[in-house]
């Protein structure tokens, strides 16, 4: 799955990761908002702003940063690619904005800290940070990949499981882990990317519906309120 770049959002940019499986994203104070409204995508962050580091767990609703605006940096991993690199499992960090300082020795933030406020990009030193701890960490799980990429092409999870060979019990343990929730939250939250990327490209609601695996538009607009916060009609461009 591929992230995409929203910079329709003044100040923020993002560019492909050396890493492979992540994006590195900016965010200056230049944009309204602090990082406008984010969406769930089935992905986890590395944070840096204004001195804090933090990792953003999955999503399974809409979040909305507050504060006043700043200067925000960060490496983007997709589904399943980053407990294995932060040392996490990604459910129990789900919905959740945490202190890298809770989850790493007290001196190994405060190493990752200095570099990246020593780095002429902030962004570039964090990128730098996480392809030396893939390095060590070895490649995410293949067959939780091949998972992403069957249900992001509108597989039901039981076909995907028999065709991964894996029994629904210990696929849905595996998927907590890698993802922060269950094939069938994932499942979902990838059919509302697939919609929502057809949206901003023009195409009609009910066109979108249809190519993305939903029964209707109402189907559509209803996994829209659940999981974005607001309806189909009043969505923005998603995570930015």
């Amino acid at each position: 799955m591929a992230a995409e770049t929203s910079a329709r959002a003044a100040g923020y940019a993002e560019r492909p990761s050396r890493l492979a499986g992540a994006v590195v994203c900016t965010k200056s104070p230049a944009g309204p908002g602090p990082a406008g409204l984010v969406l769930p995508d089935g992905c986890m962050d590395l944070l840096w702003s204004e001195g804090r580091l933090l990792v953003a767990g999955p999503d399974t609703r809409a979040f909305e940063p507050g504060g006043p605006p700043a200067h925000w940096a960060g490496v983007r991993f997709f589904p399943g690619t980053a407990p294995g690199l932060l040392g996490v499992p990604a459910h129990e960090v789900r919905d959740r904005r945490v202190e890298l300082s809770e989850l790493w020795p007290a001196a190994s933030v405060r190493r990752l800290r200095e570099r990246v406020e020593a780095a002429p990009v902030a962004a570039t030193a964090l990128e730098e940070a996480a392809l030396e701890r893939a390095a060590g960490a070895g490649p995410p799980d293949p067959l939780l990949r091949a998972l992403v990429v069957a249900l992001d092409a509108g597989r039901p999870v039981g076909r995907a499981a028999d065709e991964l060979g894996i029994g629904a019990r210990r696929l849905h343990r595996r998927a907590l882990v890698a993802f922060g929730y269950g094939p069938k939250t994932l499942a979902r939250v990838l059919r509302l990317r697939r919609a929502l990327a057809m949206a901003r490209a023009g195409v009609p609601y009910a066109e979108c519906a249809a190519r993305a695996g939903y029964a209707d538009q109402a189907h559509l607009a209803r996994d829209v309120r659940q999981l974005a916060g607001m309806p189909l009609g009043e969505l923005p461009g998603g995570r930015r």
